[in-house]
């Protein structure tokens, strides 16, 4: 779907109508090429900003409200601007906005009134960072002309999503939102918040798979993850004290003290703790074309999501199953949160079209959908239009 600013301001203008001439943005989606669920415990992750995004338009409105329309939807919100620091959650997907504009408040950028309009194509419940690409789009809308550094927008948009919607995620979603390079992956370093540019083999492709499916377990599972993985830290804080989060475990000092940390914090801090590794091999891996490595590291990663941090599903463990058995498949594995959504895969330019017909027939074949692919490139982060 091809979004301009010209379309966008006519869309615009279609739904609220007057003669204002909206400002546009666009904030794209990202997929999770390594580190899974490893944001929230400060470690590394590896992500790539996708060419599907949200797209803003806005204009100052006299109504003095904060008045939202989602085209993808069909719906508006609305909220009066010189109430916003006191908007509560409805729990919907009108919170990303309020949210957003609640921390702007706490930020001290006060929120006047607007019309937003709101239209994506980042397939929302996929594990593409569909929520935080709306947070972000709506960041800089209601910023506008006035400035705020990347940092800063990601960690307000987290706070939104966190404080407001109640996620308690981390923080790759809006940096790589934000950070997204047109021609490289970004290896994100959770801690410290710097990242580096990770070029991708030439010749090789990413296509991502969506199975279509998004269970119900994903929400409150994410919640005891994260809790699963403080209960991991505080079981080795009474043996070193140093330890402050799951990053600084290494997969070697866990098996020397797995014997003092109960059964399924440990499996979840194996995880954490192998994907940060599996993170720096993938980078390096990439930068020397090394594509059979990359692919291992992809199959590694997904078992350990399987088998330690248990987010995947029947659905995903096919499609990754089924794809590194085809030629020309170098790795796959599930990507996002867990539970349904996507499977991003690796494979040679060759077969990306015998990769497609393969796994639709099969998927179809044993749950009676039909998958989305989406062959991905690196794109630019977010920014006006």
């Amino acid at each position: 779907m091809a979004f301009t600013a010209h379309s966008l301001a006519a869309s615009f203008q279609i739904q609220f109508g007057g003669t204002a001439h909206p400002v546009c943005y666009r904030a794209p989606g990202r997929v999770n090429m390594m580190g899974e669920h490893t944001d929230y415990n400060q470690g590394l992750v590896c992500p790539m900003a996708l060419e599907m995004a949200c797209y803003a338009a806005v204009a100052p409105a006299a109504h003095g409200n904060l008045r939202v329309y989602s085209a993808n939807l069909k719906e508006a919100r609305e909220w009066p601007a010189a109430g916003i620091a006191s908007a509560q959650p409805q729990r919907d997907w009108g919170d990303y906005i309020a949210g957003v504009a609640v921390e702007l408040n706490c930020a001290g950028v006060p929120v006047t009134g607007y019309d937003l309009y709101l239209e994506s194509d980042v397939p929302a419940g996929a594990g593409l960072s569909s929520s935080a690409s709306v947070e972000v789009a709506t960041a800089l809308a209601l910023l506008g002309s006035r400035e705020m550094e990347k940092l800063a927008i990601a960690k307000l948009c987290q706070r939104a999503e966190s404080r407001f919607v109640g996620m308690p995620c981390g923080i790759m979603d809006q940096y790589a939102s934000l950070f997204g390079q047109w021609d490289s992956a970004i290896q994100i370093d959770c801690r410290s918040l710097e990242s580096e540019a990770v070029h991708l083999p030439r010749e090789m492709r990413v296509v991502v798979v969506n199975s279509m499916v998004k269970h119900e377990l994903g929400t409150s599972a994410y919640r005891q993850r994260v809790a699963e993985c403080q209960e991991a830290v505080a079981a080795i804080r009474r043996l070193n004290p140093a330890v402050h989060t799951l990053r600084d475990v290494t997969p070697r000092y866990l098996e020397e003290i797995q014997d003092n940390i109960p059964v399924v914090p440990l499996k979840r801090a194996r995880h954490v703790a192998t994907d940060n590794v599996r993170v720096l091999g993938f980078a390096a891996a990439a930068r020397r074309d090394d594509v059979d490595e990359m692919g291992r590291l992809f199959v590694a990663s997904h078992r350990s999501a399987q088998y330690d941090y248990e987010i995947s599903c029947e659905e995903l463990d096919f499609l990754v199953d089924t794809a590194i058995k085809l030629e020309g498949v170098y790795g796959a594995r599930m990507t996002g949160g867990g539970f349904g959504g996507c499977t991003v895969n690796l494979l040679a330019p060759c077969a990306v079209a015998t990769f497609r017909k393969q796994i639709s027939d099969a998927y179809r074949r044993r749950f009676s959908l039909e998958p989305l692919f989406y062959e991905c490139v690196p794109a630019a982060g977010a920014a006006r239009l």
